[in-house]
């Protein structure tokens, strides 16, 4: 099982912040430091200093670390035109080694498109552009240098791209989708992705949708082996009950909520509702939410007494 460090910089952390996080993830052993991909904050926190942009940030991390994996859960389809947003994460890419992992989403949060700007179109519409879009970031990464990209597509068209530059893994980093839709991101899932995430969800629903993946993926001729099983779980670890309840507290939860909804408790509690995760849906990566980016200790202690046991 790899546990990995997920964060919400949207609601209050600047680089200096986040820098610290990724450093404190890759000097305690974790596999990998994701970030969300959000300009607004979300309920009561002030979101100050304000908004740090996803791909800006990973460049910078990308030099700033050495060994964990660096990526998005997930980039909003949204923001970015895709032959940008391509030129943006093969760079990142190649600034980190090779080290990125590529996540992707239809986009919204509906407020945040309002405040900033950005068109929020409907559900339809916003699938089919995103559709376009996977089709024409995985495109320009995997034509051969000296070859060139076209795409003619209800929303985008191009012409002759030189497709560069290429990212540093070959033909592309990885693609992580996800979500709980039934029939589209199933096979949008099957045809692009190398990992399918489901997040802040059940197990239950999360073996449904793996389920659904896989039948799509079989369909598409692809082995469903293939596709990495990952969720992303709100964590609060402590060494005792009033550890627990103050790293639920500064994060404005409730214990007994978070351990049905979360990873929360004791180490050994911990252990168990991953084990849980693990049997009942067959993941091997999970993401944990940490929110409070001060908090280094609840790394350290995650790293020391549960991934050790994970083992």
């Amino acid at each position: 099982m790899e546990l990995r460090i997920f964060t919400e910089p949207q609601q209050g952390a600047s680089y200096d912040d986040l820098l610290r996080v990724a450093k404190a993830t890759e000097d305690a052993g974790f596999d990998a430091f994701f970030r969300s991909d959000h300009y607004l904050k979300m309920g009561s926190v002030s979101g100050l200093p304000g908004p740090t942009d996803a791909w800006v940030t990973l460049g910078g991390l990308a030099r700033e670390t050495s060994r964990i994996r660096l990526g998005t859960l997930v980039t909003a389809a949204t923001f970015r035109h895709p032959s940008a947003l391509a030129i943006s994460v093969a760079q990142v890419d190649q600034m980190s080694g090779g080290r990125v992992e590529f996540g992707l989403g239809s986009g919204w949060f509906a407020d945040e498109h309002t405040a900033y700007g950005f068109e929020l179109p409907d559900m339809k519409t916003r699938f089919d552009r995103y559709a376009e879009q996977l089709a024409i970031i995985t495109g320009l990464w995997e034509t051969p240098e000296g070859e060139t990209f076209s795409f003619r597509g209800e929303h985008y068209t191009l012409d002759g791209a030189p497709a560069l530059p290429k990212p540093a893994q070959r033909p592309r980093p990885p693609v992580v989708l996800g979500g709980t839709g039934k029939k589209r991101t199933p096979e949008l899932a099957a045809r692009y992705a190398d990992e399918f995430n489901i997040p802040f969800n059940s197990p239950e629903v999360a073996l449904a949708q793996f389920d659904r993946v896989e039948q799509a993926a079989a369909a598409e001729g692809r082995d469903p082996k293939e596709i990495v099983r990952s969720a992303a779980l709100v964590v609060a670890v402590g060494r005792d009950d009033a550890e627990v309840s103050r790293r639920a507290d500064a994060i404005g939860r409730r214990v007994p909520e978070l351990r049905e909804n979360g990873v929360a408790g004791t180490p050994a509690q911990a252990v168990e509702t991953i084990g849980a995760w693990r049997e009942k849906t067959g993941i091997t990566r999970l993401y944990l939410q940490v929110l409070d980016l001060s908090d280094l200790d609840h790394l350290e202690l995650i790293a020391s007494e549960v991934a050790r046991q994970l083992d």
